[in-house]
């Protein structure tokens, strides 16, 4: 799919001679993959979000952090933009190049360098695969907590970037609360350790800073992460409601009874039968919304734990409760879930993967919002969702061949963006902003909070050239977009627009 672009959201990007670059680059760094030729940049023109799609001017696949430091340092005499890319999973158009810039890509990086067992901690590099750390683990017990849908694939370079979740972030965490240290090179090369092995580090906290910041603020070279132990014992219940919103009470009063489930999820009627259709999880196809309910711990708590829950979930309305009856049962209720963005793919050409986070207790009323704005503009969604912490994730279906539908979808899924704010919630719980939602930023934040995320943007980039035109948009852009009320038509912080 092709969504409307706006080429000013890349700002005003510096004139770069190609042939120069490239040839000075291959002069300091002559071991280092540097790709420039159209047919070997094409496959990195766009990342999961396919809705935008920029050819970049170079590519380069360094394998050591000195020639990522000796790159950066290159690229900020020369003024080159550069942007720094994953494993190409994300969804908010983070790591979409730049027509004029350098693509750093980091998948060359994919050592895990150590495992402490009696610390749980492990050392890796940026490019390894999220599953393969708690693969590597796996030997002593230990696992890594935050598990996205594409964690077969994904980067944990790439969840830094963005702070990625998962379904088991409700009890776990996101990304965030699960790495200690980061190694990171800024754009003058130098290379700084954010963090410690220690519980706590002095001076402010720019380890927290760096979760999120989709590359805006250095290169990511070495991560140490937090391991768990296994849980002891691990069981899922599946609770069938024959409404959304009963479906929605029960996610309120189980968190309000003092359970905090390993995961907490719900799929509306749509994803439930793409998800059957593709996985055959054995889900109530004619039910309106399923809960997946995940405890973890020692048997005896998890025993009684799934009785509160039957029992709140009948009370809340539930048509039927049923645990997993074995592990195999348990992990294709999960592959289910895990599976539901591909399964919902099968049902239209085209769908929009939207990601907003509301209060609890509010989604049943953001429900029935979805559900009217689905039939304004005439389009399907099928809702699939963390419901333990509120992370939604509407999933928009479309042709992109149909420029009309193709503008439509894109409008819902700002109005529901929108709306997660108008109920005290967030444009954003694990996939970012990137370029996707750049114009809603605009919605949620307002001048004064807008001109302090520049300010910190200058503060380690003050020549604006890692991934410009992302996450943060301009004042300008903002009363443009009307979502930003700017006083006597003059805009607050003029000096902003150079960024």
């Amino acid at each position: 799919m092709s969504f409307m672009f706006d080429e000013r959201l890349d700002g005003a990007l510096p004139t770069v001679d190609k042939a120069a670059v490239t040839s000075r680059l291959h002069e300091v760094l002559p071991h280092m993959t540097l790709l420039s030729e159209p047919e070997d940049l094409r496959p990195f023109e766009c990342d999961g979000l396919s809705a935008y799609r920029t050819v970049p001017m170079l590519v380069a696949m360094p394998e050591r952090i000195e020639q990522v430091q000796t790159l950066m340092r290159e690229c900020r005499a020369l003024n080159v933009p550069v942007v720094t890319r994953g494993a190409g999973t994300g969804l908010s158009g983070g790591a979409l190049p730049l027509e004029r810039g350098l693509l750093l890509v980091m998948s060359k990086f994919k050592s895990i360098l150590s495992i402490d067992p009696e610390a749980r901690l492990a050392r890796v590099q940026p490019g390894v695969r999220n599953l393969a750390i708690s693969e590597a683990a796996a030997p002593f017990g230990l696992y890594y907590a935050p598990d996205p849908s594409s964690q077969i694939a994904c980067s944990i370079g790439g969840n830094v970037a963005e702070n990625a979740g998962g379904v088991h972030c409700l009890k776990y965490g996101l990304t965030v609360h699960n790495v200690m240290a980061l190694e990171v090179v800024t754009l003058e090369g130098e290379r700084l350790t954010l963090g410690s092995e220690a519980l706590d580090a002095p001076g402010f906290d720019l380890l927290a800073l760096m979760m999120g910041s989709e590359g805006m603020l250095g290169v990511v070279v070495e991560i140490t992460v937090r391991l768990l132990p296994r849980p002891e014992v691990a069981k899922v219940l599946m609770a069938s409601f024959d409404d959304v919103s009963k479906a929605g009470g029960a996610v309120a009063d189980i968190i309000a009874g003092g359970i905090i489930p390993g995961g907490l999820e719900m799929m509306d009627n749509l994803a439930i039968r793409a998800a059957e259709n593709f996985v055959h999880a054995d889900y109530p196809v004619e039910a309106a919304a399923i809960l997946l309910c995940e405890l973890d711990g020692v048997d005896e708590d998890v025993h009684e734990q799934c009785r509160q829950v039957r029992e709140i979930c009948a009370a809340a309305g539930a048509t039927d409760v049923r645990q997993a009856r074995d592990e195999q049962e348990r992990a294709r209720f999960w592959a289910g879930r895990k599976a539901a963005f591909p399964a919902v793919g099968r049902l239209a050409p085209d769908y929009y993967c939207m990601d907003g986070t509301i209060p609890r207790h509010r989604l049943p009323e953001v429900l029935h919002g979805i559900a009217d704005l689905a039939e304004e503009y005439e389009l399907q969604v099928a809702n699939v969702f963390h419901a333990g912490d509120g992370n939604m994730h509407p999933l928009i279906l479309f042709d992109a061949s149909d420029d009309d539908q193709r503008e439509r979808a894109e409008v819902l899924g700002g109005r529901i963006l929108e709306l997660c704010v108008e109920v005290g919630g967030s444009i954003t719980g694990e996939h970012g902003v990137g370029r996707e939602k750049i114009n809603q930023m605009c919605s949620q934040f307002n001048s004064h909070e807008i001109e302090c995320f520049h300010a910190v943007k200058r503060a380690f980039d003050p020549a604006g050239l890692l991934n410009p035109g992302k996450n943060i948009p301009t004042l300008a852009r903002c009363a443009e977009y009307g979502g930003l009320h700017v006083h006597h038509g003059e805009l607050p912080f003029p000096e902003l627009e150079r960024f």
